[in-house]
This record gives C-alpha cells, structure tokens and sequence, in this order.
C-alpha cells in the first residue's frame, strides 16, 4: 500500500506542478486513480499528503481541490521559511559533519549539471534536485522538530511556479547562494550560513511578487 500511495502522490503532483491541475480545479478520486494507476485507496492517502505539503485543499463531503494561494498567504509561507531555513542553516554550520557537507555538496553539483544541459532547462529536475538540496540543509541542522516543521514549505506548487519564471540566470544565481551556503556551513560561520538562506528566500519571494503583479 505504501508504494501504491507514493507512485499516487508522485503522480498527482506532477499533474499539478505541470499546470495540466490549475488552482481551483476539483481533483476527482476515479480520475486520479485512472492517472496514477493504483486503486482509490491510495490516491485518498496521496491527496491528504499533498494536503499538508499546501498542494490541495480537502473540503469534508465536498472533495479535494487545487491550493488557491492569495497574496497574504504567499508573503506568510515566504516569511515563515525565511525564519525557519534560516535557522536551519545557523544550526548545520555548528552541527555539521563531513557526511552532511557531501550531500549538499552533491545537490549543487546535481543542480550545475541540470543548468549546464543543452537546450531548454529540465525544470522539473530542477526542483527535485533542489528539493533535496534544501531537505540535505535541514538534515545537517540535526532537529527533528525542526525538520518536521519546515519539511511542508518547501513543496508548495507556489514553489514550483515561481522556479518556472525564472530565467537561466536566475537558476544559476539560486544554485550560487546554495554554494556560498556550503562555504558558510563548511567554516562554521553561523551568522553567515543564516544571513545567506534568507537572502535565498527572500529573492525567491520577489521572483514570485514581480510574476504575478
């Protein structure tokens, strides 16, 4: 059941990230299971996941939607992640071990590669890699309570939206932050490896407000 619930949940989510589900769109349980292969059982579970990740809205006897983010809710998630990565990255400059500084060191890596690729970005991988960039960052932060908290705002659709408007250069100047952030954490330099992660969301964040006016 559980890899029946993730093959739903991948799945579904990149239905949404893909714009072929649009905010607001109802998202029909006999559809979805017909999409993601796997019974109606699962996809309930993949859609209450996609729910906490802010990617649907569940409505009780009404069904599961498309997120619909307002203005006041994507400046609250922008901030709140600010905050919380930023401590994320204070906490792995003096909690980190060389196994930490690897995996991000690899997410960067995997990035570059991603942006070095002839022809049109592969947004897609793009945000997987820097998924697992920012998942690595929480990781070498070594709190639990913390992960678990900040784990739900990084897969937002209005992630994946404001990633899709940006120009090569902008892809290129997000991955640098991440390598200045490695840098930071590598040395130890607390204040620094903060100082570094805000910026990063805080120049996601403008990316969104210029998109949409």
């Amino acid at each position: 059941m559980a890899n029946a619930a993730d093959q739903a949940y991948e799945k579904i989510g990149q239905l949404i990230l893909s714009g072929h589900f649009k905010p607001g769109d109802r998202l029909s349980e006999e559809e979805l299971s017909r999409f993601s292969g796997v019974s109606r059982t699962p996809v309930r579970d993949a859609l209450r996941r996609l729910e906490a990740e802010y990617f649907v809205i569940i409505r009780p006897n009404q069904g599961a939607e498309v997120a619909v983010w307002s203005a006041r809710d994507i400046d609250d998630l922008f901030h709140m992640r600010a905050m919380l990565e930023g401590m994320a990255a204070s906490l792995a400059a003096a909690r980190r071990n060389q196994g930490h500084i690897d995996a991000l060191e690899a997410c960067v890596d995997e990035i570059d590669l991603v942006l070095e690729a002839r022809g049109d970005i592969d947004v897609a991988k793009f945000l997987s890699e820097n998924k697992k960039f920012h998942l690595a960052l929480i990781d070498a932060a070594c709190s639990p309570r913390l992960r678990s908290t900040i784990s739900n705002l990084i897969a937002p659709a209005v992630v994946a939206r404001t990633a899709e408007t940006f120009s090569k250069a902008d892809l290129v100047r997000s991955n640098t932050h991440h390598r200045e952030l490695v840098e930071a954490i590598r040395v130890g330099d607390r204040d620094l490896a903060e100082a570094i992660m805000r910026a990063h969301i805080h120049t996601a964040a403008r990316s969104y407000r210029q998109e949409v006016g």
